[in-house]
């Protein structure tokens, strides 16, 4: 039989559970305007004994392609990540095409990471082309000849919900993901182009909404299970 300790006890862990919920939804409101986020998901279940569980999931749907005419910009359409290399030599993944060139003239993130192998663009270059399939190509200084420079990798992952998720919009592999697979013959890279986050604020409020109100109900059931058991301690003595 359930004591009334037992009650309390399932209330707290079950509310506990719906405040991980709200930061999960917490943290895609803060990304909204975070070029290619994927929402993350927290899926709650009850088990037989009316406990709560949760399970991070990240939702990897196409995120809408919204034009910005920069020539380094560049958004993917369909599946896989860019590989790109820290300034430290760890690489990670990612699906933000808005990149730039360091002082050297390498092709690299906004928070400096190197985009693949390493992209190296002349001091004096016309016409930056990024191909539908990755290949980066620029003319001559005097407009006459086209000088292919490198290809943008494309990879993904047999598993990708078993990427670890880390800082500034970035992806790591682990044994659940797998290693990467290069993606071959493909045209999804789109110059000029940005995905945007696939987060859908609506759905995100509409969330905040039930379970607030889940949380309400729960609070008011602790609550009244607490009255009953302090009243009845009262009577015992």
């Amino acid at each position: 039989m359930t004591t009334i300790q037992g009650i309390i006890n399932k209330g707290v862990i079950n509310a506990e559970q719906q405040f991980d919920a709200l930061g999960y939804i917490s943290s895609n409101v803060a990304n909204y305007n975070t070029n290619g986020y994927k929402a993350v998901r927290f899926e709650q279940m009850l088990d037989e004994n009316g406990y709560l569980h949760g399970a991070e999931r990240t939702d990897y749907s196409q995120g809408a392609i919204q034009t910005t005419s920069r020539e380094f910009d560049v958004a993917i359409d369909g599946l896989g990540f860019i590989p790109v290399t820290s300034p430290t030599g760890d690489v990670s993944y990612t699906r933000d095409g808005s990149l730039k060139l360091d002082k050297d003239g390498y092709l690299i993130t906004n928070d400096g990471y190197l985009v693949g192998d390493g992209i190296q663009l002349p001091v004096n270059y016309e016409n930056f082309e990024v191909k539908p399939d990755g290949r980066v190509e620029i003319f001559s200084t005097d407009g006459t000849k086209r000088e292919y420079l490198g290809t943008i990798p494309l990879v993904n992952f047999k598993n990708p919900e078993g990427l670890k998720k880390g800082d500034m919009n970035k992806y790591y592999l682990t044994a659940e993901s797998g290693e990467p697979v290069l993606i071959k013959n493909h045209n999804s890279f789109r110059q000029r182009n940005l995905e945007i986050t696939n987060v859908d604020m609506i759905n995100e409020v509409n969330t905040v909404i039930r379970l607030n109100a889940s949380m309400l109900a729960s609070f008011k059931v602790m609550q009244t299970v607490n009255d009953m058991y302090s009243k009845a301690l009262q009577l015992n003595q």
